[in-house]
């Protein structure tokens, strides 16, 4: 059976809709980076998706090509993420969608080197024709986070941002949102596929104990 990253990682890809706090370990990434509202059909983040998921999948079944990854297994491709924030401030206040900036990102597993993403990359092109060449491969290690399991459309996070918000203020915790440390959402479900009110996303805040 290929390995479940969301069913092996509960803690981390499906939190309770109370929030929590969790310490969150180092992961790989492959990732695209980029401005503007991500509802827009022709917009930068869709077109960042539409490369992202085909080199996702390229490494996956790596193993069906000649190309062999050094300690491959066969393993679920983990859900979308995306780290959000503004040029006017650091905080997770995004009632500009024109004016958010974004890493979209897929997790892949830590057997996956840079060289692989290349790979990876270079596949996708000569069988699709997609430049990927915004696509990198990145180490993150996200540390100490408060996250909640928010259920509706994506326009009404602000409902779920508030819950955490007393949350981290009543436990004596703090908000740690820097430059190296964003507002950050899984995305567990398919918006083509899920009324909005259904949707599960996974919000999460980097804080810092309160001295």
């Amino acid at each position: 059976m290929a390995f479940d990253y969301k069913k092996e990682y509960k803690s981390l890809y499906m939190p309770k809709v109370n929030p929590t706090i969790v310490e969150v370990p180092k992961m790989k990434f492959i990732s695209v980076n980029g401005c503007g509202n991500p509802n827009e059909p022709d917009g930068e983040y869709q077109q960042a998706l539409g490369i992202l998921y085909p080199v996702a999948y390229a490494l996956k079944m790596s193993y069906k090509t000649d190309y062999r990854i050094n300690g491959f297994f066969e393993y679920v491709v983990p859900p979308l993420e995306g780290l959000w924030w503004t040029d006017n401030a650091i905080s997770d206040d995004f009632t500009d969608k024109s004016a958010f900036r974004w890493t979209a990102m897929i997790r892949v597993p830590d057997f996956v080197d840079e060289v692989d993403v290349e790979w990876a990359k270079r596949e996708v092109f000569r069988k699709k024709g997609l430049d990927c060449s915004s696509i990198y491969h990145m180490s993150f290690e996200e540390g100490l986070c408060s996250q909640i399991m928010h259920i509706g459309s994506y326009d009404t996070e602000s409902v779920s941002l508030d819950i955490i918000d007393k949350y981290i203020e009543s436990n004596g915790y703090m908000k740690d949102i820097t430059a190296a440390r964003r507002h950050h959402e899984i995305y567990l479900s398919d918006p083509r596929k899920c009324t909005p009110d259904k949707m599960k996303t996974v919000l999460r805040i980097p804080v810092a104990k309160r001295k």
